[in-house]
């Protein structure tokens, strides 16, 4: 089946930011600051509606209780090469089960991240701890984009996303 755009996402954008780039969430309960963690992976909807960004749960305790009182997310995508950077914002987060794919995409990841950052003379063994995690730690969050900004250094960064480029 052919996927369809629907907001903020279309097929390109989709294909960015599930290739194995760099990941961070952020969330505020509104009663302190913001608090983040790095992400592990993340994925479309088929339908190009819904993101999910995988993590650690043991590192994200204070994200996911954020998200639990108010539903607010903000997530950073970045290529390392490039440092193209999208912004996805959501209201509507919410705490997942891990599926048995996110669990096996857990390697793939960290070796995609450890070789996209490897001209910059980071470490292997760096970068796959860096980018690792255990299935069994495994969580995932689950929101509809509702704002989206280019965040690529330049004269375009935080400029708000025109049909899914920044």
């Amino acid at each position: 089946m052919a996927a369809q755009c629907s907001g903020l996402l279309d097929p390109a954008l989709a294909a960015f930011i599930t290739s194995r780039i760099s990941v961070q969430i952020a969330a505020c309960d509104g009663r302190g600051p913001a608090t983040l963690v790095r992400g592990l992976g993340c994925r479309v909807s088929d339908d190009l509606r819904t993101v999910t960004v995988l993590m650690p749960r043991s590192q994200a305790l204070p994200v996911l209780a954020a998200i639990e009182a108010n539903g607010r997310v903000a997530a950073v995508f970045s290529e390392p090469e490039t440092h193209r950077t999208v912004q996805l914002k959501g209201v509507d987060a919410r705490v997942e089960a891990a599926t048995a794919e996110d669990e096996a995409g857990l390697l793939p990841y960290a070796a995609a991240m450890a070789a996209r950052l490897a001209p910059f003379r980071v470490p292997e063994i760096y970068a796959r701890t860096l980018f690792s995690g255990s299935a069994d730690d495994l969580v995932a969050v689950s929101f509809t984009p509702s704002q989206g900004f280019g965040q690529t250094p330049g004269p375009r960064a935080g400029m708000p996303l025109a049909d899914g480029k920044p």
